[in-house]
């Protein structure tokens, strides 16, 4: 008889950015976690909505599981360490100044080490738990000497390797097809290589396939981007967003305000939902990604390719 049954939707990390940046954001992410639209959220311990935030998002989790992560955080932001040869005027430097000394390999690497620890112990204190996994605001994780720090501070902390790390490396012929931001998609994944090198090293575990980049900028809906970052997706995929709320406190201190507004009404809504049946696609946790990458391996390891 034939089968014509349908294939099983594959496993994907949904992750949500910035919780802890400002209650709209942190409200936000939470609503959508206990919704059952994201499956991940990143969290930036050295902001001021943490400590407040963090509560409710223990309560969330605790009836909707999702994975909780740290989003170093190395730019515009106040420090929790001295972070000596780093801050000005009490803050992080801006991308625009930490990118080029990372690249020409000036960032102080005691420093970054520093910063490093302290958001790990400020998130541990609060949260009471390691992060299941570590990734970076604006990408830093990924940039010479912070990645080195990244890596070290993970096998020194959490020697047993369960705790992920964000890999943003993903093949030109996906960033083209997908035709949305192409150049910052090649740049960001150029940078990772990195990052992946040393994790894969290490044994640490790592997706495999990266999407959600785009420039905030009007044009295409958030609906046809989303659906354009599900094309094409890797063995074990992430795909990062911005949803949020604008308020006063997001105002205050960071520049993305708008698109986080439209992002979280396209989550909360039936398109989204479609989006993923038509991909085939289903929400899943980092855990799922390694076992369906060992099912899919065992499952062709007798097949002629």
């Amino acid at each position: 008889m034939a089968d014509f049954s349908l294939p099983l939707p594959r496993p994907i990390v949904l992750c949500a950015d910035d919780f802890g940046l400002a209650p709209g954001v942190s409200n936000a992410i939470a609503e959508l976690i206990a919704a059952g639209r994201l499956s991940a959220t990143s969290c930036m311990s050295n902001c001021g909505d943490w400590r407040r935030a963090a509560a409710m998002l223990r309560e969330t989790v605790a009836t909707h599981p999702a994975d909780i992560g740290l989003h170093l955080t190395l730019t515009d932001h106040a420090p929790l360490s001295p972070a000596r040869c780093l801050v000005s005027d009490g803050r992080l430097p801006p991308l625009s100044h930490l990118l080029p000394r990372a690249l020409f390999r000036r960032l102080p690497a005691a420093a970054i080490h520093d910063e490093l620890r302290a958001q790990l112990d400020v998130f541990e204190d609060i949260w009471g738990a390691p992060p299941d996994y570590i990734d970076g605001h604006q990408h830093v994780h990924l940039l010479p000497t912070v990645r080195e720090a990244v890596v070290d501070e993970i096998l020194r902390r959490y020697p047993a390797k369960r705790v992920w790390v964000r890999d943003c490396v993903e093949p030109a012929p996906r960033c083209a097809k997908r035709g949305v931001s192409v150049s910052k998609a090649l740049f960001i994944s150029q940078l990772g290589r990195g990052l992946r090198q040393l994790g894969r090293e290490a044994g640490l575990p790592m997706n495999e396939g990266f999407s959600g980049l785009h420039e905030f900028s009007s044009g295409r809906s958030f609906r046809e981007r989303m659906q354009a970052f599900l094309v094409g997706l890797g063995r074990r995929p992430l795909v990062h967003v911005h949803p949020g709320r604008v308020d006063a406190a997001l105002l205050a201190c960071d520049s993305l305000t708008s698109p986080r507004e439209a992002e979280l009404a396209y989550l909360a809504g039936d398109d989204f939902a479609a989006d993923l049946a038509a991909a085939g696609v289903r929400l899943a946790r980092f855990s799922e990604l390694s076992a369906s990458t060992s099912k899919a391996s065992s499952a062709n390891s007798g097949s002629i390719r």
